[in-house]
């Protein structure tokens, strides 16, 4: 699924001004992790034709901007094993030291589009993502998101990535992002493996409340849609 975060930086979003998914500038294995092996076996022939022709082959909508709209607490998960693992998880985090900044709705993503929000001292926002109407067995398994933005990018690095997700970031994140997969990690052990990584590249940006991790989600989205027009991915 296409990682898609961020938030519009001023006025509302126009479906109409949303770029599209170039499939036929994706690598075989992006098309793979993004359709499933059989769809995108079908799909192959087209692909092939419109690399080919050196056209676009148009597929999933990719918002310019990111709507998140903050939700009142109540009882989550689709189904109680469901909800008795995400307030398993949001205590874990609590404890953890993670301030919890409450739950968002994306709309404009095609599945998974809860999350809770956390901060955690001094640099990392966090989300955990959820799906109230899971689509597949995948999108119905909760998952971590780390991130954390460099205060020096002298390295190339501008933000460091690191999920427990079930499935790789589809398209591949910018090759600004140090993401990483920890697929199934408790979250302890994620947020050692992030903060190890983060390390590597230096110093973290300080962040403290919601706007911080906004600005965390707004900046990895920029990377990426950066990243994804100078490959040709978006038409």
């Amino acid at each position: 699924m296409p990682e898609l975060h961020s938030l519009p930086a001023s006025g509302a979003f126009s479906p109409v001004d949303s770029p599209r998914l170039n499939l036929a500038a994706l690598t075989a294995e992006e098309l793979v992790l993004l359709l499933g092996e059989a769809a995108a076996q079908r799909l192959m022939p087209e692909v092939s034709q419109a690399r080919l022709e050196g056209r676009a082959l148009l597929g999933h909508s990719v918002p310019a901007e990111q709507l998140y709209e903050a939700q009142a607490e109540r009882g989550w998960g689709a189904t109680p094993e469901a909800a008795r693992r995400l307030s398993a998880l949001r205590s874990e985090l609590v404890a953890l030291g993670g301030v919890d900044l409450g739950v968002f709705y994306l709309p404009l993503l095609p599945e998974v589009r809860h999350q809770r929000a956390f901060v955690f001292a001094p640099d990392t926002a966090l989300s955990l993502r959820w799906s109230e109407s899971p689509e597949s067995a995948q999108s119905a398994l909760p998952f971590l998101v780390a991130a954390t933005l460099m205060k020096d990018r002298a390295s190339g690095t501008a933000a460091v990535l690191s999920s427990t997700a079930a499935l790789p970031f589809v398209p591949t994140q910018s090759e600004e992002i140090d993401a990483r997969l920890h697929q199934g990690a408790a979250p302890k052990a994620l947020l050692e493996a992030h903060h190890t990584q983060v390390a590597r590249h230096g110093r973290g940006v300080r962040l403290t409340n919601e706007a911080d991790w906004l600005k965390v989600q707004n900046t990895v989205r920029r990377l990426n849609l950066a990243a994804w027009t100078r490959r040709g991915l978006l038409g």
